[in-house]
């Protein structure tokens, strides 16, 4: 049992394109499929599907992405902790290395990249940075 499942999401991805891996499986739930819908939508992996595995909940299977054998997401992030949290409002919703990266946004809408959350003037709670 771990605490913190966007951060076991993100440090799966990172280890897995560390070691180069073809796809990693992560235990689903309604919140990582979203966070990997964003991801998917955003170009930073490949294709996705949820598989039924002998647990109850299943598991996500995502191809991994790389150029030139170097993976196409070089840093991810946990901004928003479980003991720390970070919310923001539209105008303090951070840019990452400038627009060339994202942040993911819980707000009120549901789950949404930083460019959507200032289209549409919602502010949230900044869970991960993705570059």
């Amino acid at each position: 049992m771990y605490t913190d499942p966007i951060a076991d999401y993100l440090t799966r991805i990172r280890n897995a394109q560390k070691a180069k891996k073809k796809s990693v499986e992560i235990p689903a739930s309604k919140l990582k499929l979203k966070i990997t819908e964003i991801l998917n939508k955003n170009g930073f992996i490949g294709e996705y599907n949820v598989a039924d595995t002998k647990n109850k909940q299943g598991s996500i299977v995502i191809k991994l992405k790389y150029v030139n054998s170097d993976g196409v997401i070089i840093g991810l992030e946990r901004v928003s902790r479980p003991g720390i949290r970070k919310y923001v409002e539209t105008s303090g919703i951070p840019k990452v290395l400038n627009g060339l990266g994202i942040n993911i946004v819980s707000t009120s809408k549901g789950l949404m990249t930083d460019k959507e959350a200032r289209k549409l003037g919602v502010g949230g709670e900044v869970l991960c940075s993705i570059w």
